[in-house]
């Protein structure tokens, strides 16, 4: 959506500037006149190459958050008045559609709403746990201390989904090369290699006719097999979007071999830094469970979440559904009962995130030492089979001269 520059006199008589997202000018004209401001000028921003609008390139992501919020608490911190720190915000973000967004909300807040009321009209940019904590530290008078923590807390996760990214890159690569490679040779080079093999109608071992056949329905019926697996690609988006079929996926996640450790430690994070932040921030236990549960983003913790909502509303203990639970550590359950006996639960759950983030780090690491032998098992075992399916014929043909 195109973004328009304005320049306006708000119902004080002042003159306001800055950027309106409408889909054309008379509606950004529309739009700023519902506010109460008389538009002296609107002029379409002009984009650069790097913000060529297509949705998947200029969507705002984890990490503009990211540094929204720092910038933010930092200038908040230093006492500079909320609009003015909004406005400079607009000038210093790179991000065209994210400071559009920055001038609306700065535009809203000076016309005397909340910022927190302003954040939830954009439920896309920010979640739910953000405007929480930001109304939690509206309410108590803090919201320069809430903003700081807020900052670090997406800081850490942003952190630690870089470093899963950044390791899965590595493997990602190489087997997306060897697969390549491999189609390549199957339709260009195996096809040459092997019709001496024909032409001499010699009885041929079992992994050299696989391997001729295999090459033979790669180079005639690709198309065939472009189709089908596109259709399995489709079916199986269809099949996530379905609550039954997300809850299967997640499940699967969780009973990978060696992944699956991974993701449980991932989710328990996730769990205790939301819990632990919105605690901090003055948000009531069952509402914090309710943020949380969305932000876990795994059905199956989700209904664990969901089902310790009920026992909390019911006067009962945090730590019953987990204790109860065979994919939460019982070091969790545990250490939860005894922060609500303590009424030390937000320093049980800061410790509980400490340790399972350093616990993911050293995972990611691990799991960085064990793909690099399986990967170069997979594709010797690959190159193997096939020099044996080529060679092997090639000495059964020499021996019969």
């Amino acid at each position: 959506m195109p973004i328009f520059k304005y320049k306006a006199i708000d119902r004080e008589q002042k003159t306001k500037e800055g950027l309106v997202e409408a889909v054309s000018e008379d509606q950004a004209a529309e739009t700023l006149q519902e506010k109460d401001f008389s538009v002296i000028s609107i002029k379409e921003v002009a984009f650069s190459k790097k913000h060529i609008q297509i949705p998947f390139l200029n969507r705002i992501k984890i990490k503009d958050i990211a540094i929204f919020s720092r910038q933010f608490a930092v200038m908040m911190s230093a006492n500079v008045a909320m609009v003015q720190a909004l406005q400079i915000l607009v000038e210093q973000t790179s991000h065209v559609k994210l400071k559009a967004i920055i001038s609306e909300i700065a535009d809203e807040v000076d016309s005397g709403s909340k910022l927190s009321d302003a954040l939830a009209k954009r439920p896309k940019i920010f979640s739910e746990f953000f405007v929480s904590v930001v109304r939690s530290g509206e309410t108590s008078g803090k919201l320069d201390e809430v903003l700081n923590y807020l900052a670090d807390e997406i800081e850490k996760d942003y952190d630690m989904m870089s470093k899963i990214r950044g390791a899965m890159i590595y493997p990602a690569f190489v087997l997306t090369g060897l697969f390549a490679v491999g189609i390549i040779m199957m339709v260009f080079v195996i096809p040459k290699l092997t019709a001496i093999f024909k032409e001499s109608g010699a009885e041929l071992p079992l992994s050299t006719r696989i391997l001729i056949g295999t090459s033979d329905m790669l180079a005639n019926f690709w198309w065939v097999i472009l189709i089908i697996v596109i259709g399995l690609i489709i079916s199986l988006k269809f099949y996530i979007s379905k609550p039954f079929g997300r809850r299967q996926l997640d499940y699967i996640k969780l009973k990978l071999p060696v992944a699956g450790k991974l993701f449980q430690k991932i989710y328990i994070v996730r769990f205790t830094r939301s819990m632990h932040t919105l605690i901090i921030g003055g948000v009531t236990i069952s509402a914090s469970l309710k943020i949380a549960a969305d932000i876990v983003s795994n059905k199956i913790y989700r209904e664990l979440i969901e089902e310790t909502i009920e026992e909390v509303e019911d006067g009962n203990s945090i730590s019953i559904v987990f204790s109860r639970s065979e994919e939460v550590p019982k070091m969790v359950s545990q250490m939860m009962s005894v922060g609500e006996r303590t009424g030390k639960l937000d320093v049980i759950l800061e410790r509980l995130t400490n340790f399972y983030a350093r616990d993911v780090d050293n995972s990611i690491g691990n799991l960085m030492t064990l793909m690099e032998p399986v990967i170069m098992i997979i594709m010797g075992i690959g190159v193997g089979i096939m020099v044996a399916s080529i060679i092997m014929p090639m000495y059964n043909l020499s021996g019969q001269f």
